[in-house]
């Protein structure tokens, strides 16, 4: 009984040091920069909802603040390479930048990872599977996917909270300390 209480009065004291570095408030600029590098697998992540957006075209609508963005992105020979390196060694390595900025940072990049791995392995698997019903799926559902998992972390960044997704928020932990 008596290690029990100790062992849960050590996990305690472990969260508890956990969490201090999360309770500091963050200013605006704070929050506006900790949003902006969700833009990597927004403009990734556009080529997997091209299905969706045959079907509804008027969700494009919702593109229109991002094109310019998506123009100059898509312009640049192998831009998300620099923009990876540049994020990961000039942020998230950078200690003098506040830990919210380099943890969402280093959780953008993290689901780009999972968006270029899902395209490469959808693009291996050959053009029969990406057009088919099944491919349609996939790239919808995976689409959907970094929607809701950028749009979730941006609004949380906004607000000034971390944006917990479960295990790529644990990876980005063991990234970012």
């Amino acid at each position: 009984m008596k290690g029990s209480t100790a062992a849960s009065q050590t996990f305690a004291l472990e969260e508890l040091e956990r969490m201090t570095w999360r309770s500091s408030t963050t200013t605006v600029s704070d929050r506006i920069f900790a949003c902006l590098p969700y833009l990597l697998p927004l403009i990734e992540g556009l080529m997997l909802g091209r299905f969706i957006f045959a079907q509804f075209p008027v969700l494009e609508v919702a593109l229109i603040p991002i094109y310019p963005i998506w123009q100059l992105y898509s312009s640049i020979p192998f831009a998300g390479l620099i923009i990876f390196f540049a994020l990961l060694l000039l942020v998230v390595r950078n200690p003098s930048i506040s830990h919210f900025i380099r943890f969402n940072t280093m959780q953008a990049i993290m689901i780009d990872i999972i968006i270029i791995v899902s395209s490469l392995i959808l693009s291996l698997l050959g053009n029969g599977l990406s057009t088919g019903l099944i491919g349609e799926t996939v790239n919808n559902v995976l689409f959907l996917g970094m929607i809701a998992a950028v749009g979730y972390s941006v609004v949380q960044s906004a607000l000034g909270r971390y944006a917990e997704i479960p295990t790529i928020s644990d990876a980005v932990n063991l990234q970012v300390r």
